[in-house]
């Protein structure tokens, strides 16, 4: 096809980003989506609302894994493009899958985007550990290993506690806290493949960084960075973890971390060439100060753009389209607004894997105000694993308040009215585990 109607690329748009599809025919814009992994095409409907769809598998598993298998994705995405006569005026990263990817299009195509060659360095978190070293940011000491014999050798190098993670992991599947040499004993349990359902041939092994967990969402134009919003996760006790969804809450600028975080992160944008659109980017607050987690062009996951819709004055998928056709967002002029707080929280199953029997309580928080939304894992009759990542989370909730502290009263109601009833029994073990 030709066409002189303008057109948006999206990467992956998919789940909570499809949102952007909504947004560029609002703007007058052909929505041309280009999927470039499996994942993002395993609901009937993920080419709903496309007037364009693409295809980009370039291996068996379904996704690129190397900066090499990237750079051939964008390049077959820029042929099919150019055969179908289309006119791109942006393109947008919707997925972490494909952030690199989109990247290196938008440079191919001489379109605005982030330095594309710090692509990688954005996506793989080893990549990103380098690049952070290179550019002076404090980081946790780490180790790359590409096979499960070399964990036991680089832990011991670090020390404990340490953290094994995939370096191309999302959702923090895969995620391992190693306690204590005890833990190398067994490490049959790993997860094999990510969050993207790709195996996962390549970890971190990294120092366990102690202290509060915040993430911080800013959107990008022509270099220049504007602070949305920060969120803490909140654990029930002191005890080092490896999952760090229980609680989550917006904070504001009486937190104690909040300049110094602010400040950290807007130097790590520079430092990964971060110009264009929304980005995601959480550290950890050490008493020897922030250290970086992770840093990711695109929006960010689980509750925040929906409670952005609801409870701010940002346009999320508008405001990051005009970001990439190069229109500078009206949020770059005015402080973003905020009405009211909000926060979310995880009902976990931290004990043994087992069936579920029922779910206690939730016609109690049923009549509460600020329930904005219930999400529900597992029905009755469920194999139910040990939740170990954002993909197995047994029942959640988002909920919002006139303010900080009506939030975490709301989060301590749901706790003490929700409660799961799982029943353990040794032949559902094995089961469980591998669901």
């Amino acid at each position: 096809m030709t066409t002189d109607r303008p057109a948006v690329l999206l990467v992956d748009p998919s789940r909570t980003t499809a949102g952007y599809k909504t947004a560029a025919r609002a703007a007058g814009y052909l929505v041309v989506s280009f999927y470039t992994c499996t994942y993002t095409t395993t609901r009937d409907s993920h080419a709903d609302g496309d007037d364009v769809t693409l295809y980009g598998e370039v291996n068996d598993t379904g996704a690129p894994e190397t900066a090499e298998e990237a750079e051939q994705a964008a390049l077959t995405a820029v042929r099919e493009l150019r055969r179908a006569g289309l006119r791109i005026r942006a393109v947008i990263p919707a997925l972490e899958v494909s952030t690199h990817i989109a990247d290196r299009i938008a440079a191919l195509l001489g379109l605005p985007g982030n330095d594309h060659t710090l692509a990688w360095a954005r996506r793989n978190k080893a990549a990103m550990r380098e690049r952070a070293h290179r550019a002076g940011l404090r980081i946790p000491e780490f180790r790359r290993v590409r096979s499960v014999s070399d964990i036991a050798a680089a832990a011991h190098e670090i020390g404990f506690p340490a953290i094994l993670k995939p370096t191309l992991g999302s959702a923090a599947k895969g995620v391992t806290l190693l306690r204590d040499a005890e833990a190398l004993c067994d490490l049959n349990h790993l997860e094999t493949h990510d969050a993207f359902d790709r195996p996962i041939r390549e970890w971190l092994v990294e120092e366990y960084v102690r202290g509060p967990e915040i993430q911080a969402n800013f959107y990008s134009f022509g270099g220049e960075h504007r602070l949305v919003d920060m969120w803490q996760y909140r654990q029930p006790d002191d005890r080092d973890y490896d999952f760090p969804i229980w609680d989550s809450v917006r904070i504001d600028e009486s937190h104690p971390r909040w300049h110094e975080v602010e400040r950290y992160v807007r130097q790590a944008l520079d430092a990964y060439g971060i110009e264009h659109g929304p980005s995601h980017t959480e550290v950890k607050c050490a008493e020897d100060g922030v250290h970086l987690m992770e840093i990711a062009s695109r929006l960010p996951g689980g509750p925040v753009v929906g409670m952005w819709e609801k409870h701010t004055d940002l346009n999320p998928f508008a405001d990051g389209l005009s970001c990439f056709l190069g229109e500078r967002p009206a949020t770059f002029d005015a402080p973003v607004a905020f009405h009211g707080s909000y926060g979310a929280l995880a009902i976990r199953n931290d004990d043994e894997p087992g069936t579920l029997s029922a779910i206690h309580g939730l016609d109690a928080v049923d009549a509460l105000d600020g329930i904005d939304e219930v999400l529900i894992g597992y029905q009755p009759g469920d194999l139910v694993p040990v939740t170990s990542s954002g993909m197995n989370i047994p029942l959640g909730f988002y909920v919002s308040g006139s303010d900080g502290d009506a939030v975490l009263r709301t989060l301590a109601t749901i706790r003490a009215e929700v409660s799961l009833e799982i029943a353990r029994r040794p032949a559902d073990h094995t089961e469980a585990q591998r669901s």
